[in-house]
């Protein structure tokens, strides 16, 4: 039985740790079905001119045929059912006033600190141990995306990315307000927000919404000023960029898979073009090759932790050398 054909999950009788990552998998499957959706649409055309000269040639259409999409559609309704409360919190709380504070926050505050190896087990303990139904630890979810790009021979640094881009969700356990400001898409505060974010019509209860500092097109930025200069919305994302930009030494392409892997409006949709410089055409490229590793590398087969830790440990410190990380 496919996932979604589960009954679905009461979100209020979840704890804390498992409400949360029972809700960032709803919203990647709602990811991964919308740009399925998105494929199929694309060949709508073909398909009706197909059924078309059936029924021109008095030939039966074949009900495979009929109902190619139907489950498609069907997983992505009972997913967007799923997410819906999330993206009205999400919507109406992520202010430039909120986005400022937890800036200052992160910059004035240092919530831990240890090795990037302890902080994916403290992540793996902290939201695995309160849910027995999850079949893979968030670390064998990390080490499958991580080796899936090793898999298929990218750069040591695109590897590690694979394994701690979602590691910024310890932001959850530490000061966050709650699931809207760690897990979701992300998109621009301080100019208009985009009709191609989900559930834009929730945008209508954030006070930026009317405020003419914030509601015009270009809000607090210039044409084309580059997307390192806007302030996307707080989670795990910024979070985590901020921290590999301050204490590694990731490439640029790294950071930007980091910042921009749930940033969908922009590298999925096409919106926000207005606000990049040339740089960003590199990194949109590189955040585009990294997407598919993060939405389509969870299988059932778990990865020997034992057999490949050596690997990624050495793999760490050679892109975060001073080893204990300020968190």
């Amino acid at each position: 039985m496919s996932k979604i054909e589960k009954p679905k999950v009461q979100y209020q009788n979840l704890d804390k740790s498992r409400l949360l990552e029972q809700l960032d998998e709803d919203i990647q499957e709602l990811n991964q079905l919308k740009q399925k959706i998105k494929q199929l649409e694309e060949k709508k055309e073909n398909k009706e001119q197909q059924l078309q000269e059936l029924e021109k040639a008095a030939t039966p259409v074949p009900s495979v045929l009929v109902n190619a999409t139907y489950r498609e559609y069907r997983q992505y309704d009972l997913a967007y059912d799923r997410v819906k409360q999330f993206y009205k919190e999400q919507h109406e709380f992520q202010t430039v006033a909120y986005n400022i504070q937890a800036r200052i926050n992160f910059k004035t505050k240092i919530r831990d600190r240890m090795t990037i190896w302890d902080a994916l087990l403290k992540l793996n303990n902290l939201l695995d141990e309160s849910d027995p139904d999850t079949e893979l630890s968030q670390i064998e979810h990390a080490l499958q995306t991580a080796e899936a790009i090793r898999k298929d021979n990218k750069p040591r640094w695109f590897q590690l990315v694979g394994l701690i881009h979602d590691l910024g969700k310890l932001l959850y356990f530490y000061d966050s307000k709650g699931q809207w400001d760690v897990v979701g898409d992300t998109f621009p505060v301080g100019c208009r927000f985009s009709t191609k974010i989900i559930h834009y019509e929730f945008f209508k209860a954030n006070p930026d919404y009317n405020n003419p500092l914030y509601n015009t097109k270009y809000g607090i930025y210039s044409p084309h000023c580059g997307l390192e200069n806007v302030m996307l919305s707080w989670g795990h994302d910024e979070y985590m960029y901020h921290l590999a930009k301050e204490q590694s030494r990731l490439p640029p392409q790294a950071l930007a898979m980091i910042r921009y892997h749930s940033f969908y409006p922009w590298h999925q949709e096409g919106a926000y073009k207005y606000l990049m410089n040339e740089r960003d055409e590199e990194m949109l490229r590189a955040v585009k090759e990294f997407n598919p590793y993060d939405l389509y590398s969870k299988t059932d087969k778990k990865c020997d932790i034992d057999e490949v830790k050596d690997y990624y440990l050495e793999l760490i410190d050679e892109f975060f050398p001073k080893k204990v990380i300020d968190f």
